[in-house]
């Protein structure tokens, strides 16, 4: 009886060691996962969850524990009240970092949330205004306003050659952003702004707008919005026969404008951060991963968020610790990450360096790199 009790005491004690050995690391997602935006928060979360995967088969290893990562993904709707009630959530039941927020009208309030309690959040959101508020936890790894709404103006200008512009924004921090660095950089440009209008990120009636914008018969329309009301203008600028094309950033850059627009697409030009993933191997190998996985393509930022998880597993690994958010955020602002739609390494706001941009057109319904 004794010796059955020893040995029992034994398996319990191995039992703990190899307990204690493993550890469970909670990642949070916000993202608006219904709604007009659903299909971008559903593809961040995608590229996400494809990463988890991926890492929970290799069993990285932590300070000599085996981690185990899960996705606490939360819908924040698009809503800034909703995504800072997700923030406090997802706060409280203690998740070591937030991939997100998707919305720059949302990461900005919800921000500060994670900044009081210290947890590092990795976001696409692209407003300027959200890396300048001095905090430490904020790791952009997408492209800024002033990168794609700069990059539509001098393709504008250089590319496309025209010489008047009128600008249309939905009135989010996104919208804004993107359109007034588009405004920016087009008159240092000597692009002439002949009009300038506004809706809202609900609206899909865009008559009366385009109405009074075809008055002043301008080259190109930009917008500063999302595809959920880019689609639909492009098609009711068919509809009014404006001969402008239409440029916008990166929320335009989806299959979804494609699929809503069909045949209209074919006058949108719009920026993208990061790489043309079929122009690389890893970025083929990303999409038919993607492909296999979800049983459909990527939309947007999927492959950054994939990205995301994997640049912090890495800085995890590095700086020794899954608990430690000082030590983490700390290794996260000195990575030089290499994945798979380019190198992530942050500025000291937390911008990424050097985030390339690519130009698209919307063929067959889907983003193609831009080719003269």
């Amino acid at each position: 009886m004794r010796h059955l009790l020893t040995a029992l005491a034994a398996v319990s004690a191995f039992g703990a060691i190899t307990a204690h050995a493993q550890e469970v690391v909670v990642i949070g997602h916000s993202a608006p996962l219904t709604g007009p935006q659903a299909a971008n928060g559903k593809d961040n979360e995608n590229g996400a969850r494809l990463a988890i995967d991926e890492l929970n088969r290799q069993n990285i290893k932590v300070a000599g524990k085996t981690v185990t990562f899960k996705l606490d993904s939360q819908d924040d709707q698009a809503d800034p009240k909703v995504g800072v009630q997700v923030a406090q959530n997802l706060t409280d039941r203690g998740v070591v970092a937030v991939m997100g927020p998707y919305n720059s009208g949302v990461s900005i309030p919800a921000s500060r949330v994670y900044n009081n309690a210290n947890i590092p959040i990795l976001s696409v959101a692209s407003n300027p205004a959200l890396t300048r508020q001095g905090f430490k936890n904020i790791f952009r790894i997408g492209a800024s306003d002033e990168q794609l709404g700069g990059t539509m103006a001098e393709f504008a200008v250089k590319t496309l050659k025209v010489k008047t512009a009128a600008i249309i924004d939905d009135r989010t921090a996104y919208g804004q952003g993107v359109a007034q660095q588009f405004e920016q950089v087009a008159k240092a440009n000597g692009l002439e702004i002949v009009d300038r209008q506004f809706t809202n990120s609900q609206a899909t009636d865009f008559l009366g707008i385009l109405t009074a914008i075809k008055g002043k018969n301008p080259d190109v329309i930009f917008f500063g919005g999302y595809a959920a009301q880019g689609a639909p203008m492009a098609k009711q600028m068919r509809q009014r026969g404006l001969r402008a094309k239409l440029l916008g950033g990166d929320g335009i850059c989806s299959p979804d404008m494609g699929k809503v627009a069909g045949d209209a697409a074919s006058i949108v030009y719009c920026a993208q951060g990061g790489i043309a993933l079929d122009k690389t191997p890893e970025g083929r190998e990303f999409l038919k991963k993607y492909h296999d996985t979800w049983r459909t393509d990527p939309q947007v930022y999927g492959v950054n968020y994939y990205d995301g998880v994997k640049l912090l597993a890495d800085a995890m690994v590095k700086a020794g610790t899954t608990t430690d958010k000082t030590k983490l955020m700390a290794q996260l602002s000195k990575e030089q990450y290499k994945g798979i739609a380019g190198t992530y390494s942050f500025d000291a706001k937390g911008d990424l360096v050097g985030a390339p941009t690519t130009v698209y057109v919307i063929r067959n319904g889907f983003p193609v790199p831009y080719a003269q």
